[in-house]
């Protein structure tokens, strides 16, 4: 969800969080020279860090020569590894006996 979505819909939840004056001056300051109240601020600068962390998690890229070494990889035919083969020929310890 992009802040300005966020910022249009009814809040009905709350984050509460400790700063030190030091903290809390800084971010005031911030939000004041963008014009925003504190918590837009504040929301807005976490939307974006989550975001940002979560896509770094759900996508990557890669120059088209790397991408298609990941490509010729993911289509190269099986390897036989021979202790995979047994492990998985034994019993599940986790299956009801």
């Amino acid at each position: 969800m992009s802040p300005n979505a966020a910022q249009s819909t009814n809040k009905a939840s709350r984050f509460n969080i400790r700063a030190t004056s030091d903290e809390k001056q800084l971010v005031e300051q911030a939000a004041s020279s963008t014009h925003m109240t504190t918590s837009q601020f504040v929301m807005q600068a976490a939307l974006r860090s989550a975001e940002a962390v979560l896509a770094d998690r759900a996508r990557f890229v890669l120059a088209p020569e790397q991408w298609d070494l990941f490509v010729a990889e993911l289509n190269r035919p099986a390897r036989v590894i021979p202790a995979l083969l047994d492990a998985a020929a034994k019993p599940s310890p986790f299956n009801d006996r």
